[in-house]
């Protein structure tokens, strides 16, 4: 069986390697090994994920997908929810989530075909239902945040988030220096965005 890893963190200030330990822990108690990891540092928001869509070209028939949470997947809308959802099974990957054990008991052992399929059915429908409440998670969160900054700017309080002026500076050199951008990622764990941000004030 062939295990691809998928960490996901939604900030560069987020450790996306906070939940390594944990994927392996359960492999190894299981008795199986992660073949191959892929981390990124981008919002689950975001059907555009370059290391998330590099594991499903990467993937044959039959590998599992494992992720500490379904939101590491996908707090996307409804829409994009099913495009990707077309992609995991047009490459027959199994989403294997920790906090989804419907999904690991028949990913990680054996059973018949029809118990197989149930079990196909029953995690198609609760990975429907958790994308689902982490959007909404995302969106309420995305909403008490607007509130709060609102409710900041007219008391004259908000300020915005500070700049980080010394990386900033850092990856306009690397940039200068035609380093590459994931060369420019690896070394700042920035995202793209934050390179892209930077090249074109730099433009």
């Amino acid at each position: 069986m062939f295990i691809r890893a998928y960490l996901r963190a939604s900030t560069d200030d987020q450790d996306a390697d906070r939940a390594r330990d944990q994927l392996k822990t359960f492999a190894a108690d299981r008795g199986l090994k992660i073949a191959a990891w892929y981390v990124e540092s981008e919002s689950g928001a975001k059907l555009a994920r370059p290391e998330l869509f590099r594991l499903i070209a990467d993937s044959q028939p039959g590998d599992v997908l494992l992720i500490e949470q379904v939101d590491r997947l996908s707090r996307l809308t409804q829409a994009d929810w099913e495009r990707l959802k077309a992609e995991l099974t047009a490459r027959r990957l199994r989403v294997v989530a920790l906090d989804l054990p419907t999904s690991w008991m028949m990913a990680v052992g054996n059973g018949d075909e029809f118990t197989a399929r149930m079990f196909d059915a029953i995690n198609g429908m609760l990975l429907d239902m958790l994308a689902a409440i982490a959007r909404k998670d995302y969106e309420d969160r995305r909403r008490r945040q607007a509130q709060g900054q609102a409710k900041a700017k007219t008391e004259g309080r908000y300020k915005g988030r500070p700049a980080d002026t010394e990386r900033n500076a850092g990856i306009a050199r690397m940039l200068a220096a035609r380093m590459s951008w994931s060369a420019i990622q690896a070394a700042t764990g920035c995202s793209r965005a934050t390179i892209a941000k930077i090249a074109k004030q730099a433009a």
